[in-house]
Formats: structure tokens, sequence, C-alpha cells
């Protein structure tokens, strides 16, 4: 593919639409003889003219009229294709996230983001991972590991766990002491909370700010994902480490008990995270302050 001097072909559209050197100059911030000279550039490497000049008057040739009505459409395709690359479709917002929080945290709160920002088409990417930040991914995202370099990155909320059960299982622990009480039913444990440490390490990192030890003797049922161990303990398998995110207020009402002991961060912290090339996208903007003002609801 051989392409003409595109500096010059971008200076020749700019002349053409405005009918005057002096204002393509302006246009391009350009100096107005650095635009004639680009057009005649233009004019040798195609080897046809392309303006009449006659005095102050400018008109296009026949094959100046042509060639405009061409590369107008190819430079209109190219900066639009830029742009949507840049600052995506306008309404329309892809938002990559873990599945766990999507399930459990956005997707009830869905119908007040539309009640109150219908300009906004939200498609949802639910990651068992670390989302990658790319735009073949998604436009924006939630995640633990914001890049360092050229995205935003809004603070959303830092994980906090704290221990769980069934109503049934509370009936059976409520009156006797606490933490002994925990240890008389399997213990679910989540190794993605701590995927690089040994399993049951939630456990054990919550057991150690409460200043006791962790039985030797307890059972623990190990489970990849929290989705997973909530499903457990809302079946009266055991007791969990939740975080507050990851309960919908129907989930404490009607299948969880929060046991009154301490919590446990756990060390990550929750951001909203975009390309500074979007930063000028209002939908993102408006998506990441309505997704703060949910974490402190």
């Amino acid at each position: 593919m051989k392409l003409p001097p595109l500096r010059a072909v971008q200076s020749f559209e700019a002349v053409a639409r405005f009918n005057s050197f002096s204002k393509a100059a302006d246009a391009l911030n350009v100096t107005q003889s650095a635009v004639s000279h680009q057009v005649k550039l233009l004019e040798e490497y195609l080897g046809e003219n392309l303006f009449y000049r006659q005095g102050r008057l400018l008109s296009l040739t026949p094959v100046g009229e042509r060639y405009f009505e061409e590369v107008s459409n190819a430079l209109i395709n190219i900066s639009n294709a830029s742009q949507q690359i840049r600052e995506g479709e306008s309404g329309k917002v892809r938002l990559a996230l873990y599945s766990s929080l999507a399930v459990k945290w956005l997707i009830p709160r869905l119908d007040n983001l539309r009640q109150q920002h219908p300009e906004i088409d939200l498609t949802l990417n639910m990651v068992a991972d670390e989302p990658q930040c790319s735009d073949q991914v998604a436009d924006c995202f939630i995640t633990v590991n914001p890049p360092k370099r050229n995205f935003v990155s809004q603070f959303l909320y830092k994980e906090q766990l704290y221990p769980v059960c069934s109503h049934k299982i509370w009936q059976q622990i409520q009156d006797k002491p606490l933490p002994d009480a925990l240890w008389e039913h399997p213990l679910l444990s989540v190794q993605s909370v701590y995927p690089d440490k040994q399993l049951g390490q939630d456990w054990l990192e919550w057991s150690k700010k409460g200043g006791f030890e962790l039985p030797s003797n307890v059972r623990i049922n190990h489970f990849s994902h929290m989705l997973l161990a909530a499903e457990a303990a809302r079946y009266d398998q055991g007791i969990t480490l939740l975080n507050h995110y990851f309960m919908t207020d129907q989930d404490r009402l009607d299948h969880f008990v929060r046991i009154p002991m301490h919590d446990l961060f756990t060390g990550d912290s929750f951001y909203f995270v975009y390309k500074k090339a979007r930063a000028s996208q209002s939908e993102i903007i408006t998506l990441g302050r309505w997704l703060q003002q949910q974490c402190y609801d």
C-alpha cells in the first residue's frame, strides 16, 4: 500500500473545506506558508493541479473536487475510528470486573444506575482472575492491581472480611462463647483471598488478628472462589469469611448472619480504572462517580 504524504493530504482537505489557505492554517495551527508548501507537495506527488488560483480567488479543479470528496470521507473515517478506540462509542461503556463482585454487588444495583443515568449503555465483562486492562477487553475496569502508567485509578474500597454463617448455625452458636463456638463447625476457606499462601491462610490471618490461635484439629473445607464458599455457608455447611460488598441486602436478611467478631483487612483495595485517553468520555466519568457513591451508601 503506497500512501501520499498524509500531512499534505490533511492540509489540502482543510484548504478545500474552508476555501482559504489562511483559514486552513488557523485550523491546523500552522503558518499559511506551511499549508501552501504541503499543498504544492501533494500536487507534485499526484502530478495534477488541485486548485485554480486567480489572484485572491481560489477554486478546486475537477481533479481537486474529485480528490477532495474521496479524501475528506477517508479522513472522517480515520478520525471516527481513532476516537472510538480512544473514547469508545458514545453512550456505550464496557466494564470488566471480577465475577463475584459483579454477581453479588453490581448487578443488584444496575436498576439504580439505569434510573439515575439512562444515557449509559453498560455492558459487563465478568472475569475470574485479574482483568487485562486493554481496549480489547473493556473500556474501564474494576481491579485490585491498577496499571501504574497511562491510566486513571479511582479508589473504591478496601476489602475487609468478617465471619458469617447461616441462620441455622447461628442458632447453634449464638449462646456459646466465641471464638470457641466457631471451631465446632467446619470453616470454609477461600484460596483466592491469599492465592500465594498456604491453604486456610484467610482463617489463620483472621485468628491472628483476634489474638488467638486457630486450633490444629479444626475442620477446614477449601474453595477456589468466594462464590462457592458463600453458597456452602448458605446451605449450612460451615462458617466462612465474606466482605461487605459480597452480600446483597436480601442475603443478609434471608441467608446470612454476621457473627459479631472482628474484621480482617486482606491488604487488597479495589479501584475503578480507565485509560487517560478516555478521561473526556462523560459516560465513564459518570460511571466512576456512581460506583464510588455505591461504595459509601
